[in-house]
């Protein structure tokens, strides 16, 4: 009955990291695709990084 439990236990937990691996790949590919539409929009960065800085000697 214990190697059940435990086993049990086991299943749950992987299944939980599999439902936040989901969660955490839609997450992704939900900002992914908002800066894309954003870069397509004809919206950027406000200051780009090389403006920022003096070129080097």
């Amino acid at each position: 009955m214990f190697e059940y439990e435990l086993q049990k236990i086991h299943t749950d937990e992987l299944l939980r990291r599999a439902a936040r691996g989901r969660l955490v790949r839609e997450a992704r590919a939900a900002r992914r695709e908002a800066r894309r539409a954003a870069r397509d929009a004809g919206e950027g960065p406000v200051n780009p990084l090389r403006e920022r800085f003096a070129r080097a000697a």
